[in-house]
């Protein structure tokens, strides 16, 4: 659910898209929105800014929008945070609490909150052309914002320097902010530091590699423990690629290394291809995108970042739940586009190499936290399915549905849930294993309306590992999308989907021989 300031002013949308809105997925009020930017959490409260044109629905006027929630799933908008103006547009960056008052702009006892965002300067700007890094911030805990006199803090006089990540980082010599940015059409992540947030010296870059077709873009770099242990700590790079991605279009890979305070060296278990799959021929090519390692395997999940400030080590990651192919022509009115669940990510080498498991954040964490309404719709334990079907509950208006499955596949040649189906059989949404290729196949191209874009109807798939020859699904459905975290969150895809009124029925299926299902329920979320 999204809480909206003077809703009670606001004419509604379109009753037939209103009906997209998500209950659980954050939206803007009325307006188009893109990445998130600026993920924080302070004071009890997470803050989501993100990229938004505050006049309309489609991209432009870029600037900073803003929500906060308690639980990350129930929002509240607030008014822009950070507006462009005649000499710039907004774009991506990050958002530290300065503790030591670094940067100067609050005080010891009350450090501020500093935003680093790319300023996209305009044809009137006196860095016409270029993008460099800009400071603004808060002293009212992210509620308002001031712009630095002295932007930009950082430019290499380029046109595709962009989206600043910062972090703060304990090496031998002190402790230091990190900027990991980009050189968007280099496929190039830099790396810089400074003592104060305003004054930067270079350290290193990295890339291209691995998935190097289409720009790079919103990189991020953080530390994990591996299996939770201390002693066995590496890094996460993210790189989001645009176009280029596993699934067309755009999408997130990572890497797993080592950070030395001043350079990132990958594992040689993250590279797909020493010199990356451009240089390779098409067939070739499609094949080490399948090696790359990927956040997300659906085509709906780009530009994740992860929050700043968190307490006791965790990683909540959340990305923007569309696609560059067909962004701008999505079916909804008067908002565009949505965020994707916030996921916990850890690493785990239960398997092999170190590689990231996500999970979606459907509970509160602390006592001051708000609880989600979970209501059981469902429950079934050990049953039998051969070449036949079992309805589950069909989806509900204001609510998201949680689905969770343990299923032996046995001899069984296809598992299928349909989603959002019509009483026909028509329309429908399609999860399915394929045991024969170990391979999960989320099919959209009968899922409703498709007719928007020429790109969207698609089936996207990722390579899926039983253990112990059960297949595990969690699948949360919320009127507009599907994401799947299958096997402990090791695979995960996303799509939209924008099915038809009376599209509602939900079902499971197996065929071509005898399945067990271990475990089934369904809870709906609201």
């Amino acid at each position: 659910m999204t809480t909206f300031l003077d809703a009670a002013c606001l004419e509604p949308g379109p009753a037939e898209t209103a009906r997209f809105r998500p209950a659980v997925h954050f939206t803007a009020r009325d307006t188009w929105l893109n990445d998130p930017n600026g993920l924080v959490f302070h004071d009890g409260l997470y803050h989501l800014f993100f990229q938004t044109n505050p006049y309309g629905n489609v991209w432009g006027n870029m600037s900073w929008g803003h929500a906060t929630s308690r639980d990350l799933l129930h929002w509240t908008e607030h008014p822009v945070a950070i507006a462009c103006d005649e000499t710039e547009d907004i774009f991506s960056g990050s958002v530290v609490v300065d503790h030591g008052n670094t940067s100067g702009f609050g005080t010891a006892d009350a450090p501020p909150l500093v935003a680093i965002y790319t300023s996209a300067y305009k044809a009137t700007a006196e860095y016409s052309g270029t993008q460099a890094q800009s400071l603004a911030y808060s002293i009212d805990g992210g509620m308002t914002w001031h712009k630095y006199g002295g932007n930009p803090v950082l430019s290499r006089n380029s046109p595709h320097f962009r989206d600043p990540k910062v972090f703060r980082y304990q090496g031998e010599d002190g402790a230091w902010w990190i900027m990991a940015a980009v050189e968007a059409q280099h496929q190039r992540v830099v790396f810089y530091r400074s003592r104060d947030l305003k004054s930067w010296e270079f350290l290193s870059g990295f890339g291209p590699a691995n998935a190097d077709q289409g720009e790079w873009e919103c990189p991020d770099l953080f530390p994990l423990a591996v299996d939770g242990d201390p002693d066995n700590l590496k890094w996460v790079l993210i790189v989001n690629v645009n176009p280029g991605a596993v699934a067309g279009g755009s999408g997130g890979q990572y890497f797993v290394g080592q950070f030395d305070g001043v350079r990132f060296i990958p594992d040689p278990g993250s590279l797909a291809a020493p010199d990356g799959v451009s240089a390779l021929d098409s067939i070739k090519a499609a094949a080490a995108l399948q090696q790359c390692l990927w956040l997300d395997w659906g085509r709906d999940c780009y530009a994740s970042v992860s929050f700043s400030n968190l307490p006791d080590g965790r990683r909540i990651i959340i990305g923007w739940m569309n696609n560059w192919d067909y962004a701008n022509q999505l079916p909804t009115s008067p908002w565009r586009s949505s965020m994707t669940l916030a996921r916990e990510v850890r690493l785990t080498a239960a398997h092999g190499p170190a590689r990231l498991v996500q999970q979606p954040v459907l509970a509160g964490h602390s006592a001051n936290e708000e609880q989600p309404a979970f209501k059981a719709l469902m429950h079934a334990d050990s049953f039998d399915l051969q070449d036949s079907s079992f309805q589950l509950p069909d989806a509900e208006p204001r609510n998201a549905q949680v689905i969770e499955a343990e299923i032996l596949p046995g001899n069984a040649r296809r598992i299928e849930f349909r989603l959002f189906a019509d009483t026909g059989g028509s329309e429908g949404t399609v999860l399915r294993f394929d045991p024969d290729s170990s391979r999960l196949v989320l099919d959209r191209r009968r899922s409703g309306d498709t007719r928007f874009h020429g790109k969207f109807a698609s089936a996207e798939s990722a390579p899926l590992v039983l253990k112990d020859g059960v297949l595990k699904l969690q699948i949360v459905v919320d009127h507009c999308s599907v994401e799947v975290f299958a096997q402990g969150g090791s695979v995960v895809l996303t799509d939209l989907v924008f099915p038809g009124a009376q599209a509602r029925e939900n079902w499971l299926s197996a065929a071509g021989g005898p399945a067990t299902i271990l475990k089934l329920t369904v809870s709906a979320l609201s």
